[in-house]
């Protein structure tokens, strides 16, 4: 780093500046990569602007609080722009009203499948009781996942990783799984990553079709409501049947 950039870095790092400037650089970076390769979804721009934050902080060894006591301001946005999903959603009455029985059924298994497949297979891997309590509530966004691991007995900040992960990785396989099903209807499609891939899913939903995205606000929604109330009865009966 040359004495000029450092001077700079070390005026950023007193400030509140540095955690905002960092993830709005980072996201605008990444946003220009995914729109000039044709929004290929291996590079999401999330994926991206999470690689290229960690570089920048550890090169720079700079505190992760430091870090976020500037992008707090961007993590308050996310309460807002949760209840803003409303309005596309409102559009989709029609459509919504429709299919009610078979996006409520859609929901339970999806629900289900998603923790008890993944509860299942670290325990055949031998995973400890903490994981697997971390591992069970992945496919919820990242507040409520929280929550629901610490009731269970998990790690929190675990659980905070593999939801990250497990939306990436929804945003960027969706749409071969979709195509491999045939599935074109978008309705289904953005109500199925919206359960799978809670957030990230919902914003990659949303650059398919406002009514892609629309469904999948309201699948990740519900899910977030069905595995909070669910997973405290469900799993000790599926720890009973693995014991």
């Amino acid at each position: 780093m040359t004495p000029v950039l450092g001077e700079v870095w070390v005026y950023l790092s007193t400030t509140p500046l540095l955690g905002l400037t960092l993830t709005l650089l980072a996201y605008q970076a990444a946003l220009w990569l995914y729109r000039r390769a044709n929004h290929h979804p291996l590079l999401n721009p999330v994926m991206l602007a999470v690689v290229m934050l960690v570089l920048v902080l550890s090169v720079t060894d700079t505190p992760y609080g430091t870090y976020f006591d500037g992008a707090q301001f961007v993590h308050f946005l996310l309460g807002p722009a949760t209840v803003a999903l409303a309005i596309p959603l409102h559009a989709q009455w029609g459509r919504l009203r429709s299919m009610l029985v078979p996006l409520l059924a859609t929901l339970v298994a999806g629900s289900l499948t998603a923790a008890l497949t993944a509860v299942g297979i670290a325990a055949l891997l031998g995973a400890s009781r903490e994981s697997m309590m971390s591992l069970a509530p992945k496919s919820v966004t990242t507040p409520i996942a929280m929550g629901v691991a610490e009731r269970l007995g998990g790690l929190p900040s675990l659980t905070a990783v593999l939801v990250i992960c497990t939306g990436i990785l929804g945003a960027i396989c969706a749409r071969y799984v979709y195509g491999m099903l045939r599935i074109d209807d978008h309705a289904v499609r953005g109500f199925a990553i919206g359960i799978a891939s809670h957030g990230i899913g919902t914003a990659r939903a949303f650059q398919v079709s406002e009514q892609a995205g629309a469904f999948a606000a309201l699948g990740m929604g519900l899910n977030g409501l069905l595995t909070a109330a669910s997973l405290p009865w469900v799993l000790p009966w599926l720890e009973r049947l693995i014991g």
